[in-house]
């Protein structure tokens, strides 16, 4: 964006002494500045796609409506060049508008991403066999909960962008099945840390402000059926459970840790695990290489929990399990590494999930 900029000012069509937003004709320097700033809109670099892509989903324009750079709207004459100026200054304005709407002077912004989880100091570590112990003691015990098809989400993820400064989406997702076997879903754009403040969301394929609650998806599915992972009811034993989540993540090798915790989240997003479900879970992750005990913390649901932690290719990834039961809370992602490209910071979220029963 700067050296676009710093071509317009070059060019500058629009000069102090002249009229204001004027339609006329550019004189002959401006028209060959634009003119430069057309047929090279990175000053010398290629042009890049414009569109936000978010870690947990791959959204980019829906189809044909993808915009293709300014240098192709070949327009004769004098037309060509106030059109181009004009898409020019509305992504101008439009990128000003939404950076003054997240971050005012005087506003604290809408929807900051969330820091990552720190760890109590000085809270005692909990070895992961000692977690998969508590959890078989639960798993034993009368009115121990039980496996539940559906799941309650809060999540968080970090889209960003070649030419936006990266955003975090937070939304809450319930997903509940009848005994005909058909099912609701319901999606909104919530933030529990800032309740009745307005939520960023990218309804739409752009990214814009709506109100705490609103409601971006709410649907009746029709009665299926599938006895295929991640749709049929997981195993109770920690072997059988490590073949399902293998063919959940359409692989016959064995998963490694952060393949593992992938695997896992998307189990529990389409299951509420109960008691003996959670204790093959904790038994599977004890035998996970790379997985150390972090000690305690407080997650974005208020709920007091251990952590564990595998760091492996720049992400550093974060278990979250109840201390009592062993059942899983949440998942952690965040970067060991910054990424200027995308302006991201080191220590940034990526992505964070928070199951609830």
């Amino acid at each position: 964006m700067a050296d676009e900029l710093e071509l317009l000012r070059s060019a500058d069509p629009a000069p102090p002494h002249g009229p204001h937003f004027g339609d006329g004709p550019l004189n002959h320097n401006a028209e060959r500045r634009l003119e430069q700033l057309l047929r090279d809109p990175g000053n010398g670099l290629p042009a890049r796609p414009r569109g936000r892509r978010g870690l947990l989903s791959d959204r980019r324009y829906p189809e044909g409506r993808r915009p293709g750079p300014v240098r192709d709207l070949l327009l004769p004459g004098p037309r060509r060049l106030r059109l181009a100026w004009g898409l020019v200054a509305t992504a101008v304005v439009a990128a000003l508008t939404l950076t003054l709407v997240l971050s005012g002077p005087s506003t604290p912004p809408a929807v900051a991403a969330p820091r990552p989880l720190v760890v109590e100091t000085g809270s005692t570590p909990v070895p992961l066999h000692r977690m998969a112990e508590r959890a078989s003691a639960v798993a034993e015990a009368d009115g121990a909960p039980r496996l539940r098809k559906g799941t309650h989400v809060q999540s968080w993820s970090l889209g960003m962008s070649d030419d936006k400064p990266p955003i975090t989406l937070p939304e809450e997702r319930i997903v509940r099945w009848r005994a005909d076997d058909s099912h609701t879903e319901l999606v909104v754009a919530t933030d529990p840390r800032h309740p009745g403040r307005p939520v960023l969301s990218d309804e739409g394929g752009e990214p814009h402000l709506v109100d705490d609650g609103h409601v971006l998806l709410d649907r009746t599915y029709p009665p299926s059926w599938s006895d295929a992972p991640p749709k049929s009811p997981p195993p109770r034993d920690p072997a059988r459970l490590r073949a399902y989540l293998m063919e959940a993540q359409y692989t016959d090798t064995p998963l490694t840790t952060p393949e593992l915790l992938d695997a896992m989240a998307t189990l529990l997003d389409n299951w509420t695990l109960g008691a003996r479900e959670s204790a093959a879970l904790a038994r599977l992750l004890a035998d996970a290489e790379g997985l150390r005990p972090a000690g305690r913390v407080t997650d974005r649901l208020g709920r007091r929990g251990q952590a564990y932690v595998n760091d492996t290719g720049g992400v550093r990834r974060m278990l979250i399990m109840d201390p009592a039961t062993g059942a899983v809370l949440g998942l952690e992602s965040t970067l060991k590494e910054p990424d200027p490209e995308y302006g991201v910071e080191k220590g940034a979220v990526m992505s964070y999930s928070a199951w609830m029963r």
